[in-house]
């Protein structure tokens, strides 16, 4: 399995990466990872292949390896593993996956992730040519699938993004004396955390606001000082378990280019109540009035409403946790390999 992008940082990608090959080894599928890495491998299986440097695209910054160096590493991995089946994740971008594209001569199975702006457009006919050498194609949405297609044609299989259920179900809470309203995301004009600080400072409530995580504009936002607000940057995976556990209720205001709405998905099953903007990447995962309250993207006078609604009505909070938890046993990590190692059986007998 390949990833394009760095093990060592914390993205939605990569937890994809690391939670899949967990299952699926638990389902007796032998899985190594290739992948960039900037520092030592996270956890066994984990094959690094350089560290990265930071590429913008979709209006983010992704950790990816380039180079002559990543691509003999990456060579030499692929011989020493001798794999029955090549999965890539991202097969589109530039990294691992170019070189096994150029020298593997077995199935290959790739996952599609981005939604919003496909990278890199002036070199989509070329990289339109190399995806057909994929058996199967994979998406995570929807919406990552319209965007494949648009750009490298092809048919695709829908397979949501998966969550370790227990994980955020189950352990301690980080509790609060007051209600809390918990972000987690980078800190750049996708992610909305703006517009949060926004509706926030004029939110008048009893409680205060967690952000999690790091981001270009971190000290530009953190100047406003709005009140209230508590900056933790970046956790563990278990420290934002145990906040999501702790929170009155998760705040997502992403303006767009979201793919599949996974850290919803983990709220949900840290039984926390929902406020999201009503983006299509979110509508994946939760419907509105059932699983969140929503508002329209960037507007901070709607995001402040539906706070209040949901820091207010103990009834509604109660509503959308439990119909949160039967939405996120839906999208179990192990249901997810299952599927997969079906496509992958699918694939070898193809080839």
């Amino acid at each position: 399995m390949t990833c394009p992008y760095s093990l060592s940082r914390p993205g939605g990608v990569q937890g994809q990466v690391l939670g899949l090959s967990r299952e699926l080894r638990a389902l007796d599928v032998d899985v190594r990872i290739v992948a960039p890495c900037d520092g030592p491998p996270p956890e066994p299986g984990v094959v690094c292949v350089g560290p990265t440097v930071e590429w913008e695209s979709n209006g983010s910054i992704s950790p990816i390896a380039t180079g002559a160096a990543t691509a003999r590493r990456t060579i030499e991995a692929v011989r020493d593993i001798t794999p029955d089946l090549v999965h890539m994740h991202e097969p589109a971008v530039p990294g691992p996956n170019l070189p096994i594209f150029m020298g593997f001569k077995g199935p290959m199975v790739g996952t599609f992730h981005i939604a919003g702006d496909m990278p890199q457009r002036w070199i989509m006919p070329a990289v339109r040519v190399l995806m057909q050498r994929l058996v199967a194609r994979v998406a995570v949405s929807d919406a990552a699938r319209s965007l494949a297609q648009e750009f490298l044609a092809g048919d695709y299989t829908v397979l949501w993004n998966g969550i370790d259920v227990d994980r955020y179900a189950i352990g301690p809470a980080t509790s609060a004396k007051r209600p809390t309203a918990l972000f987690i995301g980078r800190h750049e004009p996708r992610k909305g955390l703006d517009v949060l600080l926004d509706a926030w400072n004029g939110l008048d409530r009893d409680a205060v606001l967690w952000i999690v995580g790091t981001g270009p504009q971190t000290d530009e936002l953190r100047a406003r000082r709005v009140r209230n607000v508590e900056w933790l940057g970046v956790l563990s995976d278990d420290e934002i378990a145990q906040r999501l556990r702790g929170a009155t209720v998760l705040c997502a205001p992403a303006r767009g280019g979201e793919s599949f709405g996974l850290v919803l998905l983990e709220a949900m099953a840290a039984g926390t109540p929902i406020v999201a903007s009503d983006i299509e990447g979110y509508r994946n995962v939760a419907r509105p009035e059932r699983e969140a309250v929503v508002f329209p993207p960037d507007d901070p006078t709607a995001l402040r409403s539906a706070l209040r609604r949901v820091l207010d009505d103990a009834s509604l909070r109660s509503s959308l946790v439990d119909a949160g938890r039967d939405r996120a046993s839906e999208f179990s990590m192990r249901r997810l390999a299952e599927a997969y190692v079906r496509v992958y059986e699918q694939a070898m007998a193809l080839v």
